[in-house]
């Protein structure tokens, strides 16, 4: 599906998003607490979504879900009001950020990341290639992937800058999230936020996969993870507004490639756990899984 992404082990704990992990104190990044400009925080404002809350269905009862991933039961959520960018971050802001405060992602401490294995070319794999994910062996450990060298050395985010940017932990996106005084969203808001005002639909824009015939998201096409026939026009990442808004006008908010939110994965707290604006368990049990991008507070 979509193609930059860790898995959610639990030996991978909280980072994320293409980045190897462990805990780190860098003097370096640790200096971000020194936040954008007013000029600049109060420009990355513009253009989000003021969303107004309320009380949604959060979660699925479809026969087909993950109940193990914790998707279900479906239950009476309320949410306050928030504010929301409406196309996840991209290559070219994310270049901006970096330029601006000299930041390395933790992938580049690290000194690599993982790769989707279609996505390296067949004449380098063996050159490459340094190790896979034992359960899930298209991703490939690749020394030198990073968020400017997605698919390993030699490789370019030249022409993608209207592309999400990948190998981004979850510990970056807080960083960059932090430096323009926004937020992660909590996983509750992530999914009100995505299902557009909606309720109950498979998908941000109703039942059917492609109403009409019509591709309405960037995933998978054919015989994973061998071939991705790209019917919907991409195979890898897509410009963030490539595809319609949802009815919150906001974009890619299922599809192209995985996010972050701010709870502690837990495939159990949210059957017990507080219905008014949760925002997950106190305690990491697991990988944080799936989000969105960045929020005011």
């Amino acid at each position: 599906m979509n193609h930059y992404a860790t898995g959610s082990g639990c030996e991978i704990r909280k980072k994320g998003c293409c980045a190897p992990s462990t805990a780190r104190s860098d003097g370096k990044n640790q200096a971000l607490g020194e936040v954008a400009s007013d000029e600049l925080r109060t420009a990355r404002r513009e253009g989000m979504v003021e969303l107004e809350g309320g009380t949604f269905l959060m979660g699925t009862d479809y026969a087909q879900g993950f109940p193990a991933d914790g998707e279900g039961p479906v239950r009476s959520v309320r949410i306050r009001p928030f504010t929301m960018d409406r196309y996840p971050i991209t290559n070219d802001q994310f270049e901006d950020f970096v330029r601006r405060t000299g930041y390395l992602t933790e992938a580049e401490h690290f000194g690599w990341s993982f790769v989707f294995y279609a996505h390296i070319p067949e004449s380098r794999r063996v050159e490459l290639i340094e190790d896979t994910v034992a359960a899930a062996p298209w991703w490939c450990k690749v020394s030198g992937a990073k968020w400017d060298n997605p698919e390993g050395p030699g490789s370019t985010v030249r022409g993608r800058g209207d592309h999400p940017v990948v190998h981004v932990s979850w510990n970056d996106a807080a960083v960059y999230a932090a430096w323009f005084g926004l937020r992660l969203p909590t996983e509750a808001e992530w999914e009100y936020a995505a299902r557009g005002g909606l309720e109950q639909k498979l998908y941000p824009w109703g039942d059917k996969l492609r109403p009409n015939g019509e591709h309405r998201c960037n995933i998978w096409q054919g015989e994973f993870p061998n071939h991705d026939s790209a019917e919907d026009g991409f195979s890898g990442t897509s410009p963030v507004d490539a595809f319609p808004p949802n009815d919150f006008r906001l974009f890619s908010m299922t599809g192209n490639t995985w996010e972050w939110c701010a709870d502690w994965f837990d495939n159990a707290h949210h059957t017990t756990g507080p219905r008014d604006n949760p925002a997950g368990p106190a305690k990491r049990k697991c990988a944080r899984d799936q989000g969105r991008v960045f929020f005011m507070p």
